[in-house]
Order: structure tokens, then C-alpha cells, then sequence
């Protein structure tokens, strides 16, 4: 028996290939319901928990993918394949561990994910565009379309098809460290800038089937709040195919959002119709408990059972692998919670035409921080920056800056920092400080570039007053701000800009006439400063392009931005948003004063 039995079982492994092989969801042609059909009716438990796992590049092994049929990667903050990755180096990184994903029984492909929050910014020399705090200073969703496929060529270009962004969270509070991901306090706004997801994905095709991301408190609101300020934009992404939401690690009236069917399922999927897959936040689901993965199990079972369809491991994945493999054994979750997880991933698999294309080529390698880009960046950032005051009477403004002066002052230590200038999740998670982390103009080369030959640019970046008094400057252009953070980090309940920025603002405006560029994340505490201040603009996080910054300064282009969050007097005031009934700002929502080019 034992002689026969080897061909026999042989023979079976090939029929079984063979099967495969001519396979229905391996043809493009079928329907996309009828190839889901197909690939989920021949999958084993083993196969459908591991489209269900996300993990991070560092595990992902060939191996790795083919064992455990991974069904997605991603690059955490600042994770990438080397320091000053190229996109050769991306593209090679994302194929090799594709390669592994294709080599399973099924062949189905990974999906691989990065943070692309304000261009491709965990990677070098690729374009940094503005924060989304200072694109809804600009009103512009035809921009932030345009910025959203320009995003998208640059993370292409590195190999990848799948970004985490944007973020549609309506921020009323400026003392969370996430403000800046945040459009604006105004939910009709933020449902503008979800322009940027057909930007990302492209148009969807007329009377086609919406399928088709959006990225650590606990949000007290009645449910009309809920509804009526923090959802809209949500409906509007989807109408326009996002093919992902992400559940964020905050709560909801006490109700983690990793643990919230009610929003998870009963609205987004139920009520929205939402087609596309629930991804959870990095190391989400653990939060669920506290302290955070306390009882794996039970965060694994209430996640997927509140609507969570694939999870950001990021690293443990065999716990999670095996936890989840027997809570379906004992029906703690059922089996169909599961199928319908897996068959909103590979409807997205599919419909991007990643079974077609699975491996990335260096086609698009041109385009990372190409000419184009910049030149849409430097756009934005003209279009986002916000002039606060201008002059110290209404007849003597300031701004546009005189190009042909003898003698300027440039100070503050954000008028030479690029790093300073974009802010977190730019290379690194938490951001960088310094010129060398990638390409990019900063505001004092910018003005050397902008001003007259003539005149004699002279940079301190924390000037005695004396000096100030004693060189005979024209006028001075303070650069300060924020220091870089991003998430919990830059929580803040001061909103103070650190020393020396208050030093160098008073020792400057002291003395000369002065602009004010505030480079941060939201509104902070300026109001004890703005009376000897003659100019004052707020510039938020403006990204790599440096030279939009002097653009507007020196009178090139005008000022149009305005306030899309107000900016509040002092910190006891808040929360405090239009139509509160205590509503006292320094600067209102809504307020910017604007100015004509200079003609030339």
C-alpha cells in the first residue's frame, strides 16, 4: 500500500495546482463579486486570519508572508529600507516581500501600507507638502485634489499602492498633539478637503459601485454632535470610494473606537454603506484594555466583532495569528464576521487590480520631489498662510516687505530649519530638527532668493536687543514656533511657544519694525506679544517648499488664507469653537487679512 500510496497523493497535489491554475478569481475579465466568490470558497482558516493580519516591514520575511498568508505590510513612522532610501531601494523592499505572498497556495498578493500624510514623508528627498491644518486655511479642494495625486505618483513611485490618509478628524481642541492632521474646526471644511481622496485613488467611474485611508482621548458628544460634526465627512469620503477607514485609538463616550459597533458596523458599514475594509491603528486593539494587551483574547474577539476587518499587529503577529485561529474554533466569532472581513479585503485587492499587478517597476521613480511637485507644494504653502495683523495702525502696513532694503534683520529659530519647517511625520514619526534630513528650501534661503542682490541679509537666530538697536536694520523677519512632534507627544496644555521664541519676538519687535512668521502645528499663545509686533502671519507647518513663504512676504503673490480653527486668547478659554456661547477669540475662524501682489 505504502508504494502506491506516494504517486496517488502526488497526483492529487497536482489536480490540486491544476485547479487552481484555472482558477475563476485568477480571471480579470469575471466580475469582481464572482472572483471573490471563487478565492473565499477556496481558503482555509489559515489563509483568511492571515489576509486578516497586518504586519510591519522589519517581520516581513518571505518566509514570514509565505507561513503565515500575511495579507498586508506597512512602514511604521520613520521605518524604511535603509537611511536615505531611494525609490529603487523602496520598490525592491515592497517586490521581494510581494514575492513571498506569491509563492503561497493561492498566490493572493499583499497590500502594502505607509503613512503618506502630507506627501510620501517617511521617505527621502520626496515632496513635503503642507500639514492639513494650514491646506484649510486655504479653502481650496481643488488644490488638495491635485496634492492628493501628486502624493500619490510619489508613493507609486517608491512601489507602494496604499496610503494611510487623510485624516478626516474634526479637531475642536488645539491641545491635542493631532491638531494639525486636522483641516479644520469647521465640519463643512473638512468635507471639502476629502477632495483628497479621489486626489489619492482617482475619480471613480460614473454609476459605479462605491468600494474603495482615514487615519488618544475619549470624545464626550451627544449624539447629535456626533452626527452632525465628526460624520459628515466620513459620508462624503465615502461617495467618493475611499476604499479604507481606519479606527482611531480614541473613545467615544467612554467606548474605545477599536470596540465600537455601533459606529464600526451599525453605522459606517450599515447606515453608510461603506464597502471597503476596517483597519485598526498601530497596536489598536490592545488599547482596548487597560493597561493595553492585558487580555489579547478579548481584545481580539471584541475588535472583529465590533467590525474590524484587518488589524496592525504590528510585530506579534503569532499571538495574534493563534488567538484569533481559536476564538473562531470555540465561535466566540463567527465564521461569517470572519468571511466578511476577508471579502472586504479582497474586494479591494481586486478592484485596484493588485491580482494583475502585484509587482511595482521604477517607472514612476522620476516623480519622487520632481519639479512639478514642489512648484504645487510652494502653491499650497502660499495659499495656506494667514496674515494675523499689519501694521500697528491700519495706514501703515508692513507687509509686502520692501525688497530692496539696505540692510534686514532674519531671526528665530525656526527661519533656518527645515526640519522645523514640516513638522512631525516627516522622515521620522516624531519629525526632525535640522537642514539634512531631506530636500527642500528653507525661509531664510528663500528670502536671500527673493530679496534685491543689494541688500544685506543678515541671520541671528537669537539677537541681544543691543545688536538689534546698533546695525541699522530697515526692518526684521522673525521666524518661531513649534518644535516638531506628532500624536500624544505634542499634547500640550500650555500651547506656549518654547524659549527662545517669546525672547527673540521681544528683543526684536523691541526695537525695529518686525514680522511675525508663527511656524506650529495650531494656534498657540501669541496674544501677549502682538501689540509690539507690526506684522504677523501664521504659517502653520508649510513642509519642504520654504520659497512660498517668501512668495507672499515680499509681495509676489497676495495673502488669502484664513483661519480655519480660531485662535483663542488664552488657553483657560478652551475648548472654544464658532457658536459657543463663551466665544471671545484674539482672531476669529474665518479671519485673515489679504493683500495684493506687487506688480512688477
Amino acid at each position: 500500500m505504502a508504494r502506491i500510496s506516494i504517486p496517488y497523493l502526488g497526483l492529487l497535489y497536482l489536480c490540486c495546482w491544476a485547479a487552481i491554475a484555472d482558477a475563476k478569481y485568477k480571471d480579470p475579465k469575471l466580475p469582481i463579486a464572482s472572483r471573490i466568490k471563487d478565492l473565499l470558497n477556496r481558503m482555509t482558516l489559515a489563509e483568511k486570519i492571515g489576509q486578516m493580519t497586518q504586519i510591519e516591514r522589519k517581520n516581513a520575511t518571505v518566509d514570514v508572508m509565505k507561513n503565515f498568508f500575511i495579507g498586508s505590510v506597512l512602514s511604521g513612522g520613520g521605518s524604511a529600507p535603509k537611511t536615505n532610501a531611494s525609490a529603487a531601494d523602496w520598490v525592491n523592499m515592497v517586490n521581494e516581500i510581494q514575492k513571498g505572498s506569491l509563492s503561497t497556495r493561492l498566490g493572493i498578493p499583499m497590500i502594502y501600507g505607509i503613512d503618506a500624510v502630507h506627501g510620501h514623508n517617511n521617505v527621502y528627498k520626496t515632496t513635503i507638502f503642507p500639514h492639513n491644518v494650514g491646506l484649510g486655511a486655504t479653502r481650496d479642494p481643488d488644490l488638495v485634489k491635485r496634492i492628493g495625486a501628486a502624493t500619490a505618483l510619489e508613493v507609486r513611485a517608491t512601489g507602494i499602492p496604499y496610503a494611510f490618509a487623510p485624516c478626516i478628524a474634526v479637531c475642536r481642541d488645539p491641545r491635542w498633539g493631532r491638531c494639525y492632521e486636522s483641516y479644520s474646526e469647521d465640519p463643512t471644511i473638512v468635507q471639502q478637503m476629502t477632495e483628497l481622496v479621489p486626489g489619492l485613488q482617482g475619480d471613480i467611474p460614473a454609476n459605479s459601485r462605491k468600494v474603495n485611508g482615514i487615519n488618544e482621548n475619549n470624545t464626550v458628544a451627544s449624539e447629535h454632535d456626533v452626527y452632525s460634526i465628526h460624520m459628515p465627512a466620513y459620508y462624503n469620503s465615502i461617495i467618493k470610494g475611499v476604499s479604507t477607514v481606519m479606527a482611531s485609538y480614541s473613545s467615544l463616550n467612554g467606548v474605545k473606537m477599536h470596540a465600537n459597533r455601533a459606529m464600526l458596523t451599525d453605522f459606517l458599514k450599515d447606515t453608510l454603506h461603506f464597502r471597503g475594509f476596517v483597519i485598526s491603528d498601530w497596536e489598536g486593539i490592545d488599547r482596548i484594555t487597560s493597561p493595553p494587551h492585558a487580555n489579547y483574547p478579548y481584545s481580539i474577539e471584541t475588535s472583529i466583532n465590533a467590525g474590524v476587518d484587518m488589524v496592525m499587529v504590528p510585530y506579534n503577529y503569532p499571538e495574534f495569528l493563534n488567538d484569533l485561529t481559536d476564538l473562531v474554533n470555540k465561535k466566540a466569532i463567527p465564521m461569517s464576521r470572519i468571511d466578511d472581513a476577508v471579502r472586504r479585503i479582497l474586494r479591494v485587492k481586486f478592484s485596484m487590480g493588485l491580482f494583475e499587478n502585484p509587482l511595482s517597476d521604477y517607472s514612476f521613480a522620476n516623480k519622487l520631489g520632481c519639479k512639478e511637485h514642489r512648484e504645487l507644494a510652494r502653491e499650497a504653502v502660499r495659499k495656506s498662510l494667514v496674515l494675523l495683523k499689519n501694521g500697528k495702525s491700519p495706514n501703515q502696513p508692513l507687509v509686502p516687505l520692501a525688497k530692496k532694503a539696505p540692510k534686514i534683520l532674519v531671526a528665530g529659530t525656526h527661519a533656518d530649519n527645515l526640519g522645523y519647517q514640516c513638522g512631525g511625520w516627516t522622515i521620522e514619526w516624531q519629525g526632525l530638527s535640522g537642514n539634512n534630513m531631506t530636500d527642500g528650501t528653507t525661509i531664510l534661503k528663500a528670502i536671500k532668493a527673493t530679496i534685491d542682490p543689494s541688500t544685506n541679509v543678515v541671520f541671528e537666530e537669537n539677537p541681544t536687543p543691543d545688536f538689534v538697536k546698533s546695525q541699522g536694520f530697515s526692518y526684521a523677519v522673525v521666524v518661531v514656533g513649534e518644535v516638531p512632534y506628532a500624536e500624544t507627544m505634542g499634547d500640550s496644555l500650555n500651547l506656549t511657544i518654547p524659549e527662545p521664541g517669546p525672547s527673540t519676538i521681544t528683543n526684536v519687535c523691541g526695537a525695529i519694525k518686525c514680522v511675525v512668521v508663527v511656524v506650529s502645528g495650531r494656534p498657540v499663545v501669541i496674544e501677549p506679544y502682538v501689540q509690539s509686533i507690526d506684522a504677523l502671519v501664521a504659517a502653520w507647518l508649510p513642509g519642504s517648499e520654504g520659497q512660498g513663504v517668501a512668495d507672499v512676504l515680499f509681495g509676489d503673490y497676495g495673502f488669502t488664507g484664513r483661519l480655519a480653527r480660531t485662535w483663542f486668547k488664552s488657553v483657560d478659554q478652551l475648548p472654544m469653537s464658532l457658536g459657543d456661547a463663551h466665544y471671545d477669540p484674539l482672531f476669529p475662524f474665518g479671519f485673515g487679512l489679504e493683500t495684493k501682489p506687487i506688480s512688477h
